[in-house]
């Protein structure tokens, strides 16, 4: 009984796969004003990040 179950038995986060925790987590409605500028501004600096992730990530794999 003291023998650890490893990472690999399950998704890794120790809940069956067959549980849908996002789906809960998830609110239906929303309230973003998406003509507001502080949401644009959000918008660029999160797109600008992904887009050095993935230049980052695509110069490691070559």
């Amino acid at each position: 009984m003291s023998e650890r179950q490893g990472a690999g038995a399950t998704n890794g986060k120790g809940k069956a796969p067959n549980e849908n925790d996002t789906q809960k987590k998830v609110p239906e409605d929303f309230d973003i004003d998406m003509d507001a500028p502080e949401t644009e501004k959000a918008a660029v600096a999160i797109q600008s990040q992904f887009r050095k992730f993935q230049k980052k990530k695509a110069g490691s794999q070559s």
